[in-house]
Formats: structure tokens, C-alpha cells, sequence
């Protein structure tokens, strides 16, 4: 109570002082992404290993690329409808049925700026200021500077090994209140790289239905998914499911930013609304590489899929039989470490073995106080980086 005290007084006051200097406190007193401060302490250091980025090591295929080149060539470079040009929501409609398991129109996709784009926008649409909002932990740190942003109060539910970093119902159950309005879930999710099977799902639905609560599901990772438990809560339940989805990470279109969100026919055309103040449109270009990357050959999606699962049995390898206990990732591409086992703080952790044995991975801290004790090691690298940076944290922690 008294930590929690502390925090208290600590964010008023960082409020108080945001309004004496004009600025907006909610954006003023956000904390810093440990995952940035983590990659700039590493900016510039020779012949480190980068294990902490959450972006795939392969180039974006070539098909993509063209598209793009062609787009631009052609004279499409102009404004775009904001929710997006015809014939990639036609084209994202017909993904969704075929890869996801539910069907839409297309004028129930909404192209967007990435997919914290389309999650930003999704809460925009579905929350009131002062709404209870519930987010796992640990989690993605931008679902709660999103919360934070839009002055919506966040509950986190804990995600545990114990669990299989499931939600639990009972947990989530002494959580909502007659404020909460949505819930948030991520699977296949970042961190851990859990995934909520069909069993879970239609019990989350179905909470969200006893409390009249909306549930907006972060499917970035949606077709990485190693052991194919990965469902869509849509294809279950779509009356009351917003889910966001990204091109970043199913087609190494990280830089790209172009995503689309898929909502129910009474939501899609409030949420598209919010396209034309916050971003206007995705640019056309993108645009037309996104519809060749949906369209076009998928074996490079199965080729880069195959390169992360076989990257962790690599990495599960190498610690296997040590006191880090990492959690086998069902999908997306990383590996949690439960590194508790130190005794150290992960942030302390995580800077030691960059400076001692120039390897970068990201502090379980940077995910929510469930994150700490454990380290997030990225899979989109190399299995010679990946085995050589899992062995020198080995190295640090049997010095300790």
C-alpha cells in the first residue's frame, strides 16, 4: 500500500507539473518504453548481439517491393479513401474467411497506420474517458500507453507460468467492475508467446458477453503460430470482437506501418471515422504492396514461420538443463527466460550481460511488473547469434 502510495503522489505531482507548463499530463507522464532504453544504452556498440528487436530478419520479398515501385511508378501517389482502397479490403475480407475463420464484408476492414494504428483506434472508438479497461500482464507496454493516452484507467490481469499465461476467468472476474468497458488479449502474444486455445477463448467470449464488455484482440502475430492452437475470438464469437492485425511481422513489413483492424458492421464505420483526423490515409504505395503481400505467394510466410520454429528448439537447446527456465513459445517469435533465478533485477540483468558480454535483450520489467525476474529473447536473428548470445548469458549468470 505504501509503494502504491508512492506511485500516487509521484504521478500527481508529475501531473501538477505538466499543467504548469501547458502540456497534456496524460502524454507528459508516460513512462519511458524499456524496450527503447534498452536499444539506444546498445546504439553504435561494435559486434554486439542484437537479440531485443521485435522485427524479422528477412528482407521483405521482392513482389512486395515491386508492387510498391509500380504503385508509385503508375501515379498512385495521391489521397486515398481513409479506410482504405477498395481492393485490399476486398482482399483483407477474403484473408480474414480463409486464414482466420470468420466472414466479413469489406467495409468491416479498416486500413491503418500499422497495427497499433488500428489498435489505438479500436479503443478510441469502443472507450469513454474514465473507463476501466483490462490488460494482461506481462504485456506489449503500448496497450497501456494507449490506455494512458486516452485517460482510461488500466487493470491488469496477471499472465503466469503456472497458468500457461492464460487468462484466468476467476482472476478476471474480481476485476471487472460496472466501469470496465473492454477487455484487451494478444495471442499469439508478445511477450511469452502464448496462445489462448479455442477452449480459453470461448470462455473469455463468454465473459465478455455476462458483463457487456467488448474485446479487442492484437492478432499481429497471427500467422506465426508453431503448433496450431492459434484461434481468432471472431471466428468464435464476432459480435463483440474488434481485431487488430499488422503486416509487420507475418511479411517483414515492419517499416512499411500499414495494418488493418476488423470490426463488427455497427463499429466499422465510427472506427474508419477515426482514420481521417489521426492519420487522413495510408499512404497508396503501401497500400498496393499490402494488397500484392495478401495476395500473392504465401510460401514466404511458411518459409520465415518454419525459420522462428526451428530457431526455438535451438534456443530451448541451449538451456536446457541450466537454472534460466525459459517458457517454449507457441508462436510469435521470442523466447521468455525466467531468469529469477540470478537474484538480480531483469533491468540490472539485461545491462550487465550488454556490457559485460555485449549481448542485447530486452528486461521482463519493460512488460509490466509480472515481467520481472525474466528477460525477452527475440528469435529474429540468426541460430548462430541466437546459440552464441544464449551461451554468454549463461556465461554472466554462472559468474554471479
Amino acid at each position: 500500500m505504501i509503494g502504491g502510495m508512492r506511485v500516487m503522489v509521484h504521478c500527481q505531482r508529475m501531473n501538477d507539473e505538466a499543467r504548469r507548463a501547458g502540456l497534456n499530463p496524460a502524454v507528459a507522464g508516460m513512462a519511458r518504453s524499456g524496450i527503447r532504453e534498452i536499444m539506444d544504452a546498445a546504439w553504435g556498440r561494435p559486434g554486439a548481439i542484437r537479440l531485443e528487436v521485435g522485427e524479422p530478419d528477412f528482407p521483405t520479398p521482392a513482389h512486395v517491393v515491386e508492387a510498391a515501385h509500380l504503385a508509385a511508378l503508375e501515379g498512385n501517389t495521391g489521397y486515398q479513401p481513409s479506410a482504405g482502397i477498395p481492393q485490399l479490403r476486398e482482399a483483407l475480407a477474403v484473408k480474414v474467411r480463409e486464414r482466420n475463420g470468420y466472414t466479413v464484408t469489406p467495409q468491416q476492414t479498416i486500413v491503418t497506420q500499422g497495427g497499433v494504428e488500428a489498435l489505438y483506434a479500436s479503443l478510441l472508438t469502443l472507450t469513454q474517458p474514465g473507463d476501466e479497461i483490462l490488460l494482461p500482464d506481462p504485456a506489449w507496454p503500448n496497450f497501456l500507453l494507449i490506455s494512458q493516452m486516452l485517460n482510461l484507467r488500466a487493470m491488469t490481469y496477471p499472465l503466469t507460468a503456472d497458468a500457461g499465461y492464460q487468462p484466468e476467468l476467476e482472476t478476471l472476474e474480481a476485476l471487472v467492475s460496472a466501469r470496465t468497458s473492454v477487455i484487451v488479449i494478444n495471442s499469439p502474444s508478445n511477450p511469452v508467446g502464448a496462445v489462448i486455445g479455442r477452449a480459453r477463448m470461448t470462455e473469455l467470449l463468454a465473459f465478455t458477453e455476462r458483463h457487456g464488455l467488448w474485446m479487442v484482440s492484437d492478432e499481429c502475430y497471427d500467422e506465426i503460430d508453431f503448433d496450431g492452437g492459434f484461434v481468432s475470438p471472431a471466428s468464435i464469437a464476432p459480435e463483440r470482437v474488434v481485431s487488430a492485425y499488422s503486416f509487420s511481422k507475418t511479411y517483414a513489413m515492419t517499416g512499411w506501418r500499414i495494418g488493418y483492424a476488423v470490426a463488427p458492421p455497427e463499429v466499422a464505420p465510427t472506427l474508419a471515422k477515426c482514420q481521417e483526423p489521426i492519420i487522413s490515409c495510408v499512404n497508396a504505395p503501401t497500400q498496393y504492396a499490402a494488397l500484392a503481400a495478401v495476395t500473392g505467394p504465401q510460401y514466404v510466410v511458411t518459409e520465415m514461420r518454419q525459420a522462428y520454429r526451428e530457431r526455438r528448439g535451438v534456443a530451448l537447446s541451449v538451456l536446457k538443463g541450466s537454472e534460466l527456465r525459459p517458457f517454449a513459445p507457441q508462436g510469435a517469435f521470442y523466447l521468455w527466460v525466467d531468469a529469477r533465478s540470478t537474484g538480480l533485477p531483469s533491468r540490472e540483468l539485461a545491462m550487465r550481460l550488454l556490457e559485460e558480454r555485449n549481448v542485447v535483450v530486452v528486461p521482463g520489467s519493460a512488460f509490466g511488473a509480472r515481467g520481472e525476474g525474466f528477460l525477452r529473447v527475440s528469435l529474429a536473428s540468426s541460430a548462430e547469434s541466437i546459440v552464441e548470445g544464449l551461451r554468454r548469458l549463461l556465461d554472466l549468470t554462472a559468474s554471479l
